[in-house]
């Protein structure tokens, strides 16, 4: 991904804009602004000032329509950074209920709108044949297409009633099994209650995106707005410099619980704030 724009002064909606480009592009996930659709994301990604948008591929038709993203992205001026392809529960249908069919598309997807990465969940359980060809299939996926990379997230086990059980295949951690390309999900990491900082260390060289979020370490899913959970997001973000990393950082926020549109907003643009201050910030961490 070109290193987007200078931009100077402030945003249209009073927040500082960011004078001068950062090495790392900092993008704003649709999914953070549920339950707003994926048009809504365009435009909070233009005023507060974000590089660029990672699109969560759902159940909105425009999620899933490169000629209306297109639109949405020429008339924001927001470009796409990454494509979430459609790995949850509730996006099983999505274009196909074939799996790779599914990967496939989400990489067309990015290809044509200029995203270098793919976001994808490893398979679920039931997945068993998808599951068997998961790595070779991606590494298929790779050679058909060159300039987008296919970066398999760090889940948690779903904890019910007291047990816990993985719903993933081989399991939730893919750095056991082992892929070229990672993302780093720090809510995830919350939710498993992993060292993001260890993980980030195991996926090395192949941490190509990062999903930015906290969580208490109460064994769940949270995605808290960065600094309002216990996890060491300052420190990770600090530490990519010396890592290395030379992907992209999507703020990947709940606020679907937010009292108004404006508390929304509020919420984003301290996201963004804090991936700016701690990603120009000097690492602390060994890596």
């Amino acid at each position: 991904m070109r290193p987007p724009a200078p931009r100077a002064g402030v945003t249209a909606n009073g927040y500082p804009g960011w004078v001068t480009s950062p090495r790392v592009p900092v993008l704003l996930s649709t999914s953070s602004v549920f339950p707003e659709p994926t048009s809504a994301a365009f435009e909070m990604a233009a005023s507060l000032g974000y590089d660029g948008l990672e699109v969560m591929v759902w159940t909105d038709p425009v999620s899933q329509d490169v000629a209306a993203l297109k639109v949405l992205a020429d008339h924001y001026g927001v470009r796409v950074g990454s494509v979430h392809a459609p790995c949850l529960l509730v996006t099983q249908r999505v274009w196909s209920t074939d799996p790779w069919e599914r990967l496939r598309r989400s990489a067309v997807l990015a290809d044509e709108l200029g995203a270098v990465i793919v976001v994808v969940h490893p398979p679920f359980t039931w997945q068993r044949d998808y599951a068997r060809g998961f790595a070779a299939g991606l590494r298929r996926l790779g050679k058909e297409f060159p300039d987008v990379t296919f970066a398999v997230e760090n889940m948690f086990p779903v904890r019910v009633r007291g047990r816990e059980f993985v719903p993933y295949m081989p399991g939730w951690d893919p750095t056991r099994p082992g892929f070229d390309a990672y993302t780093l999900d720090l809510s995830h990491c919350a939710a498993s209650r992993t060292d993001a900082i260890a993980m980030a260390d195991t996926m090395g060289a192949g941490l190509a995106h990062v999903h930015l979020g906290d969580g208490t370490g109460e064994g769940r899913d949270e995605h808290l707005v960065p600094g309002r959970g216990n996890q060491p997001c300052a420190e990770l973000l600090a530490s990519l410099a010396s890592r290395g990393f030379l992907g992209s950082v999507a703020v990947e926020v709940a606020t679907r619980r937010a009292t108004s549109r404006a508390v929304r907003q509020d919420d984003l643009a301290v996201s963004l704030a804090f991936a700016r201050q701690h990603l120009a910030a000097p690492s602390t961490v060994d890596a």
